[in-house]
C-alpha cells in the first residue's frame, strides 16, 4: 500500500507540474504575444500634405476638407531582404485603394503613397500590409 501511494503521489506531482507548465505558457502568449517577424521594422509612419527633400511635410491627425491630397510616408529599417509593402486605405470603414510599393534589402528605405481626398469628410484609416498581407502598423486621421 505504501509503494501504490507513492506511486501515486509522484504521478499527480508529475501530471501537476507538465499542467502548470502548459498553463503558464498559454499565459504568457496571452499577455506578452509575440511581435511577428517581417523581416523589417517600422522606424517611422505618418500622413501630411507632401514630401520635400525626402521628409514629409504637413504632418497632422486632422486635415480640413479642402486639402486636395494625403501622403503615407513610411520609414522602414534593416530590411533583411528585397520584398512589397502595401499601402491600404480605408474611408468609413470601407477599402477604397491599394497600393503596392517595394523595400529594398539594406539598413534603411523611404517610401510614400497618396491619394485625393476630393473632400471626403470623416475618419480615415491607412494599413501597410507585408507581402503576406499581414498588417504591420496602421495609422488614422480625420478630415473635417
Amino acid at each position: 500500500m505504501k509503494k501504490l501511494m507513492t506511486a501515486f503521489v509522484v504521478v499527480a506531482l508529475f501530471a501537476g507540474s507538465v499542467l502548470f507548465m502548459a498553463y503558464g505558457q498559454k499565459e504568457s502568449q496571452q499577455t506578452s504575444p509575440v511581435k511577428e517577424n517581417v523581416g523589417w521594422t517600422v522606424a517611422r509612419l505618418v500622413v501630411g500634405t507632401g514630401v520635400d527633400n525626402r521628409e514629409p511635410q504637413g504632418v497632422a491627425e486632422t486635415f480640413p476638407a479642402s486639402t486636395e491630397k494625403i501622403i503615407c510616408f513610411l520609414d522602414a529599417k534593416d530590411i533583411a531582404e528585397d520584398t512589397t509593402v502595401t499601402f491600404v486605405w480605408m474611408f468609413s470603414g470601407k477599402e477604397i485603394l491599394k497600393t503596392d510599393l517595394p523595400l529594398k534589402k539594406g539598413p534603411q528605405w523611404r517610401t510614400r503613397a497618396d491619394k485625393k481626398i476630393n473632400g471626403q469628410k470623416g475618419d480615415w484609416k491607412i494599413e501597410i500590409r507585408d507581402a503576406a498581407g499581414k498588417v504591420v502598423k496602421d495609422i488614422q486621421f480625420k478630415v473635417e
